[in-house]
């Protein structure tokens, strides 16, 4: 109950995103944040598809992906190919899906600021609860995710 009510509560106007980016560091694991590099930062989904969602995003805010500078797009992939790395190790899935939704027409929920995911899949990770029950179930709670990966991204 209180993910679902944490959702309820979203930013006063503005982006997410960015709100959640310039919030004081001691923020951080309220924000889910992970991690903060230097043009570009990790944070958990608060709404994952799977166990270990993870996001990496500009602090930049920005949807043109074409217009990134070479800084801020090495840094966006050489985290996600870190997220990789620590989820591997941390989790072992059998596979990822990584990948943007550029524009809502494509997904983007948040279309504004783009984002990369980064989501753990496991052989038999889906069943009929998304169908039938209109749920998907998270084996494990957003707080105990944050604290399993932590260390490894400090």
């Amino acid at each position: 109950m209180n993910y679902i009510k944490r959702g309820d509560n979203p930013q006063p106007g503005g982006c997410v995103f960015c709100a959640i980016a310039a919030a004081e560091h001691s923020h951080d694991a309220e924000n889910l944040i992970l991690y903060r590099g230097e043009t570009c930062f990790v944070v958990m989904n608060l709404y994952p598809y799977n166990t270990a969602h993870l996001m990496v995003l500009p602090y930049q805010h920005t949807s043109d992906m074409p217009g990134l500078c070479a800084t801020v797009a090495q840094e966006l992939f050489s985290l996600t190919q870190r997220c990789v790395r620590i989820l591997g190790e941390a989790y072992a899935p059998h596979g990822y899906n990584i990948g943007m939704n550029l524009g809502s027409i494509a997904g983007a929920g948040i279309a504004e600021h783009l984002h990369m995911h980064i989501v753990p899949r496991w052989s038999g990770d889906t069943n009929f609860m998304p169908i039938i029950g209109g749920t998907k179930l998270i084996p494990e709670d957003l707080d105990g995710t944050y604290q399993h990966l932590l260390p490894a991204f400090r």
